[in-house]
């Protein structure tokens, strides 16, 4: 492939890098670096507890619209994941690896990416991300869509699976595992939790930049199962 071609094929997929992982991991280190002043909680059971609701997304007209609700941690900003392709299909060669990309970024298993939660204006280097499926699944199958959605991450051991309750009483699974970073060659923490709901399967994810900051987000997932509701 040419030059020109490879420059337009990178102008028009940058955006679609750029919602999914905010920041290229240099730059989240040297955010990480100039962060590391902030107050360390003493655990993070303890931090959880503390949680403070800033505003809520699922509902119609807030940042993301779902098929559940929930509340999330004051501070953090939620914006909608914008899915099109960069291009408009026209089928050209940079088209198809625009496409291709996103597939990417935007798919993980059978489920698409609808919400990102930055956690950054809070002080923290990650994210809350919400993948929604299609419709058809039904409660029982909750486990076995999780660990497609583990599965299809790559790199993940020790996942361990356990079904959860919100206050209220939306059920579902929910997996704590290990991701190995072969670009960081670093393995940490991630967790993320599902829910069958009548317009499909619902994943909220959290990751973090490694596991301390994975931990130090706790609190603002525990709030997000903790308030879970369906729209």
């Amino acid at each position: 492939m040419g030059r020109a071609v490879r420059g337009t094929v990178l102008a028009q997929t940058a955006l679609l890098a750029g919602v999914l992982t905010g920041c290229s991991e240099a730059a989240q280190s040297d955010y990480a670096k100039a962060s590391a002043g902030a107050t360390r909680s003493a655990t993070a059971e303890a931090a959880a507890d503390a949680a403070e609701s800033g505003g809520s997304v699922g509902a119609a007209g807030s940042a993301c619209e779902l098929p559940v609700t929930f509340d999330t941690a004051e501070k953090w900003q939620a914006e909608a994941v914008e899915t099109e392709v960069p291009g408009g299909g026209s089928g050209s060669e940079e088209d198809e690896l625009a496409a291709e990309l996103a597939e990417g970024l935007l798919h993980q298993g059978p489920f698409t990416a609808a919400c990102e939660i930055d956690a950054k204006p809070a002080g923290n280097i990650g994210f809350i991300r919400v993948w929604t499926g299609e419709a058809g699944a039904k409660e029982g199958d909750a486990e076995a869509l999780l660990k497609e959605f583990v599965a299809a991450e790559g790199n993940t051991s020790k996942a361990k699976y356990s079904a959860f309750t919100s206050d209220s009483d939306v059920s579902g699974t929910e997996v704590e595992y290990l991701y190995t970073s072969e670009a960081l060659e670093e393995t940490k923490k991630e967790r993320a939790f599902l829910t069958v709901t009548p317009d499909g399967p619902v994943v909220v994810h959290l990751g973090g930049f490694d596991t301390q900051e994975h931990e130090e987000m706790l609190p603002a997932y525990e709030l997000a199962r903790r308030t879970l509701r369906t729209t």
